[in-house]
């Protein structure tokens, strides 16, 4: 197996991955891809173990042992400069070892990693969050799904991530998540697997989170056109969002009006075929376009048309934040029965 590492522009993240089947996974937002040559399985193995060792002293691990440091392929970043191992993989925590599908398991070099731990999210219990059922984050092949999952890591939270192919809804129900992510991913929401059923099936139980294509799930969703940005492609360009003061608690609470947001789409909600009767529009841009909606009956269902976890958005992890607190207010609304 020859193995690749690459990097992410915005912020960095790192994965490996065959060479044989990068191109597949490659985001093209990646600022550069740097194959290994050929060759022997021992070099191969040797070299596999430096990467791996590298992804710890980058903070992918913070333990004292390799049980402890490799708790999950679905774990969550511990540190501003975390990173993750993009793998057909599972890492097994009592073994220390992480084995890709189909052949054994790879023990980590490093087994130890210095660390920033971020003040974690408390539920109002005084349960740390990070013990808590988790926020499923469907992952639609996008590279900046790792970014969101970087910014919840900071916060303390307890996630896990799958592509949007790899679990059916009933799986997701068996879960019982405390909320779900749903994240930007390349082409229409027709080609995002499970997320629209998600949105259907889960959202009037469960607060649901969809940022870029996950808001246009949302729009879709409930009777929403889906079409090309009339002014054009927007991709790594930044514009000023406005949103509406008024709708009491949001996840917008706490930003500036308006606030610099990164935006990577072709594809927006048409305005003119908004389903005014179940969602309303939360913020928009200078020129009209829907950048937030939320809906009118189930409020903690809810997305964003920017990037919040983009280097360009310089407010965009309060809205993370922000997300997890309508977590845990849906949470404890639900155990007082209202």
């Amino acid at each position: 197996m020859d193995v690749v590492l690459i990097q992410s522009e915005i912020p960095p993240f790192y994965c490996i991955y065959s060479c044989k089947r990068a191109a597949r996974f490659l985001p093209f937002r990646s600022a550069f891809l740097t194959p290994t040559p050929p060759r022997t399985k021992t070099q191969q193995a040797a070299r596999l173990g430096t990467l791996l060792a590298g992804m710890a002293c980058s903070h992918l691990a913070a333990a004292s042992s390799p049980a402890a440091a490799c708790t999950t392929l679905r774990a969550r970043a511990t540190s501003p400069v975390a990173g993750f191992a993009r793998l057909p993989a599972t890492l097994h925590p009592e073994s220390g070892g992480l084995a890709l599908r189909g052949r054994r398991a790879v023990t980590p070099v490093v087994v130890a990693a210095e660390t920033a731990a971020a003040a974690p999210v408390a539920d109002r219990d005084g349960t740390p969050a990070a013990v808590k059922q988790p926020i499923i984050v469907i992952d639609n092949y996008d590279s900046f799904t790792y970014n969101l999952c970087q910014y919840m890591g900071e916060l303390g939270l307890n996630f896990e991530v799958y592509r949007n192919d790899e679990l059916t809804i009933e799986e997701v129900k068996r879960m019982k998540p405390r909320g779900i992510l749903i994240s930007p991913g390349p082409g229409e929401p027709q080609d995002s697997g499970i997320s629209l059923q998600t949105v259907l099936e889960l959202g009037p139980t469960i607060p649901i989170f969809g940022v870029c294509m996950g808001l246009q799930c949302i729009g879709e969703a409930f009777g929403g056109k889906i079409i090309r940005v009339p002014s054009g492609v927007m991709h790594g360009k930044s514009s000023p969002v406005y949103y509406d003061e008024v709708l009491g608690k949001s996840i917008f609470e706490g930003l500036s009006n308006p606030f610099t947001a990164a935006r990577y789409h072709s594809l927006v909600i048409e305005e003119e075929s908004f389903p005014h009767d179940e969602l309303e529009v939360t913020a928009w841009t200078e020129d009209g376009l829907v950048m937030a909606a939320r809906h009118k009956k189930y409020t903690h269902i809810q997305g964003v048309q920017f990037h919040p976890e983009s280097i360009i958005t310089p407010e965009g992890k309060r809205i993370i934040l922000n997300f997890a607190r309508y977590v845990e207010e849906f949470e404890k609304q639900t155990s007082e029965g209202k």
